[in-house]
This record gives structure tokens, C-alpha cells and sequence, in this order.
């Protein structure tokens, strides 16, 4: 007559699997192992893990794999969870069988050399250590278990590598900002124009649509609502239209039923394209970006002494802030705001918008 196995301990598909109540819970889940003698012991620590927790407080130890997998169904909604899953697989031979508690810049070292072997960006690896810092900070912060523990007692530090070739923005002085637009085929500068007066991003100005228009009459003005899933950080993007890019918008309407920048009668992809690499090229100014507008923008928002809670409104970088809850003395406040930086380049920008009225 053979020994007893321990109570709850089932052969499945020749794998022992457990079923049984720990602790006054119920445990379900695979030993993967296919010897009882393993099986039982796989069951004797997850007794002793929960007597510590219980009596001592000791917190149940985790695997960097298991964090992964909770990080992952909390966050379906991420609009961006495919990319976070991508980076999760590239480290998951490295980190993935480790305790939390193990996780640290000198565990992650293996992933930077094999990442740096491969000749892949600093930017891209940072990504990947980005998206582990992320995890670790949840699980000491957020994640609590069925003991009343977080995860992971404290978040290691995870340092991201110096990017000596990181591409540093490049604000546009207004000599320069009226060579560039004067280049520029006519539906690209009044995109560019409007741009740089709204601090919009290309994506953000290519899927602008008059339905996302919201009169302002109190205020002889209106503004644009951008819904969260046309914006980089999911959040509605509040769109205050200074005197230069209410002129921009007026001048568009009616030309397309549905968006306000449209070229031969369909909206523009892109603003970052053949014609805006020419003009660039033409205009020695080879290292300009699209994005560069907004940052330019927001550079003249500062030098005219617009606070950092005016400037991150219109910049749109306030994550959280519900943009339809603004009062009517707030959106004068910002209209305002958003006219500081019409006076100086009125010239140069109203040159500009003649060529482009007489086109």
C-alpha cells in the first residue's frame, strides 16, 4: 500500500496540480512538476508562506514574470500596451524568473549589453527600462496582496543611460519661422502657422475636425476639444485659438465637411513630408522638425511671462485636467495667455496669411 499524498494534490495531464484552502483561501494553480515528492514540497512553502504573512508579516515573494502578467491585464485600456508588452518580452530572459526583490540596475545590466550588441538606440533601451520601472514602482506603491502587503517593500532605482545623441529641440526665431513658412506649399503653412500658435502636435492638427468645435459666444471666440483618443497622453486636449490661428481657422472653413486642414479636398496624413523636408533643405534649416513648432511655441509663451499652469493648459500637458470644466474666466485667462505671442511676430506672420488669403 503506497503513502498518502498530500490533500489536495491532483495529476492532471501528468502535471500535479493543487487544490486546496490555505490560509482560509482557496488555491488553484499548478505545481509544473510532474514528481509528487516535488509536488508536495512545491505545497509545504506555500503553507509557510502563508503562516509568515499572516503571523510574521514577511510578504510572499514574487517573480518579475507574475508582476509582467498583472501589469498587463490592468492596463487593456493602454493605448499603448502592445508596445509595453513588446518591451516586456525583450527583458523577460533576463529579469523574468527573478524575485522582485532581486531587481535592480546591476540585474538589468545583461539587457543593456545584449540591447547595445545588437546595435539598438539608447533611446530604445531606456524604453524597455522605462516600462520595468514602471512595474516595480506599482507593485511597491499600488499593488496590495491578500495579506494587506504591496508586492514589493520598496521600488529599486532604475537609472536610465545618458543619450548623448538625443536630439535637443529647436525653438524658431521669428526670421526663421517666416523663411521656413514662406517655403512651404500653402496647405502646409497654414497647418504650420496654426501650429505654432496652439502648441498642436502634427497628429493632433491632421485629425482636427470642425465637429470638435465649441463656441465660445460670451467671448466672441471658440475653441477645439480634441478627444482623449486622438491625444498622445489619452487625455481631451483643450485647443485655444490665439487672433493668428483664429484667422488660420476661418480662413479654412468650408473648404472640407469634416476636417479643417484638407489638401485637393482630403485631409492631410502628415504634416513631416516631402514638401516640409524641401523647405527645410531650402531654408539652411535642416535640423527643424514638425514637433519643433510646439516647442517653439511654448518658448514664447515663457518669455512673455506666462505662468507654468497657463503654459502646460495650452500646451496641453496637464494629464487629468477635464478641459470642458473651464469657466468663462479661466478660458479669457488663457485666450489672453495665448495672445502674448501674436504681437511680436504680427509682421512676419501676418505675411503669411496675406499670401495665403490671395491663394
Amino acid at each position: 500500500m503506497g503513502r498518502k499524498k498530500t490533500p489536495g494534490l491532483v495529476k492532471r495531464g501528468g502535471t500535479w496540480h493543487l487544490d486546496k484552502r490555505i490560509g482560509g483561501r482557496r488555491v488553484c494553480q499548478s505545481t509544473q512538476t510532474r514528481e509528487l515528492t516535488e509536488a508536495e514540497r512545491v505545497v509545504a512553502r506555500l503553507i509557510e508562506t502563508d503562516r509568515q504573512a499572516n503571523v510574521y508579516g514577511v510578504r510572499p515573494s514574487r517573480s518579475f514574470e507574475q508582476a509582467a502578467a498583472k501589469f498587463v491585464l490592468e492596463n487593456q485600456h493602454k493605448r499603448s500596451l502592445m508596445r509595453d508588452i513588446g518591451l516586456l518580452k525583450q527583458v523577460m530572459p533576463w529579469i523574468g524568473s527573478l524575485h522582485l526583490e532581486r531587481i535592480h540596475m546591476g540585474a538589468m545590466q545583461g539587457f543593456i549589453d545584449a540591447r547595445r550588441l545588437d546595435g539598438v538606440a539608447v533611446g530604445t533601451i531606456n524604453h524597455g527600462l522605462k516600462v520595468v520601472r514602471r512595474v516595480l514602482n506599482l507593485a511597491a506603491s499600488e499593488w496590495l496582496d491578500e495579506y494587506g502587503l504591496t508586492w514589493l517593500a520598496t521600488a529599486p532605482k532604475i537609472k536610465l543611460l545618458p543619450d548623448l545623441h538625443k536630439r535637443q529641440p529647436y525653438p524658431l526665431d521669428w526670421d526663421e519661422q517666416t523663411k521656413l513658412f514662406q517655403r512651404l506649399p500653402d496647405h502646409l503653412a497654414q497647418m504650420a502657422l496654426f501650429a505654432v500658435n496652439t502648441g498642436c502636435r502634427d497628429a493632433e492638427i491632421c485629425n482636427l475636425r470642425w465637429a470638435w468645435e465649441v463656441k465660445l459666444p460670451m467671448l466672441n471666440t471658440s475653441v477645439f476639444i480634441i478627444p482623449g483618443n486622438f491625444v498622445k497622453n489619452g487625455d481631451e486636449r483643450l485647443v485655444v485659438l490665439n487672433r493668428i490661428a483664429g484667422s488660420v481657422t476661418e480662413g479654412m472653413r468650408g473648404k472640407h465637411s469634416t476636417h479643417v486642414f484638407s489638401y485637393r479636398g482630403k485631409p492631410v496624413r502628415r504634416m513631416l513630408n516631402g514638401a516640409w523636408l524641401r523647405a527645410r533643405r531650402a531654408t539652411e534649416l535642416p535640423q527643424v522638425r514638425v514637433h519643433d513648432l510646439k516647442h517653439t511655441f511654448g518658448r514664447r509663451l515663457r518669455a512673455a511671462g506666462v505662468s507654468f499652469e497657463d503654459r502646460q493648459d495650452l500646451l496641453g500637458h496637464r494629464a487629468g485636467r477635464i478641459t470642458t470644466h473651464y469657466s468663462a474666466a479661466e478660458l479669457s485667462r488663457l485666450i489672453e495667455s495665448a495672445n502674448t505671442v501674436c504681437d511680436r511676430g504680427a509682421r512676419q506672420e501676418l505675411v503669411v496669411l496675406r499670401r495665403l488669403s490671395v491663394s
